[in-house]
This record gives structure tokens, C-alpha cells and sequence, in this order.
């Protein structure tokens, strides 16, 4: 198994890939309930920490960070996907079509920044909420105090010429390791490591991996 060595921290393909099993994993922590009303959810220790030091930060100006997803395994990736796959409104679309539809919000299998455990939904997976009211408010306290804690918003407006998913506002990642997770998989990946769902052959065509898995906000890369 290939693996990369960032800032003295050892990442494998099967970690970028979200081919691991995350209940035994030493350095994944289950979220406690008071943060989420998913069950059986987990995220690496420190940004875990860092988040709990947030939500706190948070709580005290009458905030609610809830985590609506964290980490996702290969499998759980590849349910969503197929999903969506499946979908009669697809009917007479090529693969091409199909999977550049789908991207608009949702990864391939195996490209997700959620298998590294890094990264975190919070309150609702809709741009429109955070667009007024308590939604507003919420997103404007992430972005002011977000960085403080590590955390950034992954997916901005793509009006900078931002590539790949569109905005996602409800999406923020611990850059201090997630920029380990994004280098390495840039280091050690290709398209051919994309593989075992509907319509991966055609990853390669739209080049998944320059343009979506590296597709952030531009700030972010001189992390």
C-alpha cells in the first residue's frame, strides 16, 4: 500500500480513499450526541478538538454549530453516489453527462475530502438558509471566526475561477490537516485509483482530480 509522509504524519491510499475502518481507528473519535443528531459519526482527534473549541466559542454568542455529516467511508460515498446514479431524470444522459450533474454538489467514490476526517457539514446542506436569518448569522460568524480555530470553508463562489463542486456554504475543513490529506492524495493518486462504481470510467475526462479534489478555494492552497 502506497503512503505519504506529511509533517511527520503517515497517510496511506486506503485513508484517502475512505477504505478504512473508522470505529477502530486510533486517531478517529465518535461525535459526541450533543453536537449532532447523527449516530455513529467520527472525526480525527485534533480536528475534533479544535471543533469542540469552536462550538464553544459559538455557544456563547447563541450559535448552534450541528454537525450534519463528518466522515464517510468509501461505501457510504458510493451509496450516495449511486443514488443518485439511478435517478430517471438521467435517463438518455451519457456517463459523462451523468457524473458532471451529479458533481455539482456530491464526489465520486473514493475523492471525497469527507473520507479524511477532516472536513464537516454544519446546519443544513442548502446555500439558501445561510442566506438570512439564523442561517445568516451563522455563516457570518464561521467566516470571521472560523480561521481561529483552523477552520475554512472549503467550496466558495466559483466567481474567483474556482474549478469543480459549486459553493457549498455549510462545508468547512480543518486546513491544519487537511492540507496534509490534499497534498498527499495529490502525491499519491491517480484516476486509475478511481474505481468501483457506476460511471468511474469517465474520472479520467473530467479530470476529477485537478479539478475537484484540488477545485478550492485558491487562499486555501497557500495554507
Amino acid at each position: 500500500m502506497l503512503t505519504s509522509i506529511q509533517s511527520g504524519i503517515k497517510i496511506t491510499q486506503d485513508e484517502l480513499l475512505g477504505k478504512f475502518e473508522v470505529t477502530s481507528h486510533p486517531d478517529f473519535i465518535q461525535i459526541d450526541s450533543k453536537y449532532t443528531s447523527k449516530t455513529n459519526i467520527y472525526l480525527r482527534r485534533e480536528a475534533y478538538s479544535a471543533f469542540e473549541q469552536m462550538h464553544e466559542a459559538a455557544a456563547q454568542e447563541g450559535i448552534d454549530l450541528n454537525i450534519v455529516s463528518a466522515t464517510r467511508s468509501f461505501s457510504h460515498q458510493k451509496r450516495i453516489w449511486e443514488g443518485k446514479w439511478k435517478r430517471t431524470q438521467y435517463m438518455g444522459w451519457s456517463d459523462f453527462e451523468k457524473a458532471q450533474d451529479i458533481m455539482t454538489y456530491s464526489s465520486m467514490p473514493g475523492t471525497s475530502r469527507h473520507h479524511w476526517g477532516t472536513d464537516l457539514d454544519f446546519v443544513s446542506l442548502n446555500n439558501d438558509y445561510f442566506e438570512s436569518g439564523k442561517g445568516l448569522i451563522t455563516y457570518t460568524w464561521l467566516v470571521e471566526n472560523g480561521p481561529e480555530f483552523g477552520f475554512s470553508q472549503t467550496y466558495t463562489s466559483k466567481n474567483t475561477g474556482r474549478t469543480g463542486y459549486e459553493e457549498e456554504k455549510w462545508h468547512w475543513s480543518y486546513l491544519p490537516l487537511s492540507h496534509l490529506y490534499l497534498q498527499s492524495y495529490l502525491e499519491l493518486m491517480s484516476t486509475e485509483d478511481i474505481k468501483g462504481f457506476s460511471g468511474h470510467r469517465v474520472a479520467d475526462s473530467l479530470r476529477v482530480i485537478p479539478n475537484y479534489v484540488n477545485g478550492i478555494d485558491s487562499e486555501l492552497l497557500k495554507h
